[in-house]
């Protein structure tokens, strides 16, 4: 006897335009982010009172580089599977190009922007390491909320940067152009 797994059907959403469905998942990504990496960074850096580079067992890098490598990688999976679910759904006025290998394509992007944001955050630290003192010390508070920070504008930029690679893929079907002028008609 075989058992057939069910595929879980997407719930369904609510029709509206690209943009407002970005800004939407973008507050639902930013709010999170920004608070729990705040949390956790604050947890972590309190302890010693303050903190260094890299150097030590609560260093910055230590808290940053996981997040700036994860959370992209995280973020552009979610958002490209969402929008191409909306899409599906007709929830949105774009569909997507039936030739687009979804997983290839998610994949890819995923792990090219884990890998530049954690080489650019790995860079930024190394630099301000380079022009500090090896033994400067930074405040506790101040690094967790530089942290906090990152968070956002990471979850702000993984939000749309996605979007912009999969445009090229997305398309206005023809129904719905036709739609959007008869609608333009009876109201005028």
């Amino acid at each position: 006897m075989k058992f057939k797994i069910k595929k879980a059907q997407p719930k369904p959403i609510k029709k509206t335009t690209l943009n407002r469905f970005l800004r939407k998942r973008m507050i639902i990504y930013f709010l999170p982010n920004v608070f729990f990496n705040f949390i956790i960074a604050y947890a972590s850096f309190n302890d010693l009172g303050y903190t260094h580079f890299f150097a030590g067992t609560q260093c910055l890098a230590r808290l940053t580089l996981p997040m700036a490598i994860f959370l992209p990688i995280v973020l552009t999976i979610d958002i490209i599977k969402r929008v191409t679910d909306a899409a599906g759904q007709n929830a949105i006025e774009f569909a997507v190009d039936d030739q687009l290998n979804l997983k290839k394509m998610m994949t890819k992007l995923s792990i090219l922007h884990g890998i530049i944001t954690g080489l650019l955050v790995l860079s930024s630290l190394l630099f301000a390491q380079l022009a500090l003192s090896k033994y400067y010390k930074l405040d506790a508070t101040a690094m967790a909320i530089v942290v906090g920070i990152l968070a956002g504008l990471l979850s702000i930029l993984f939000t749309y940067l996605p979007i912009i690679k999969l445009k090229r893929h997305l398309y206005k079907p023809m129904n719905s152009i036709a739609s959007d002028t008869n609608e333009k008609n009876l109201t005028s």
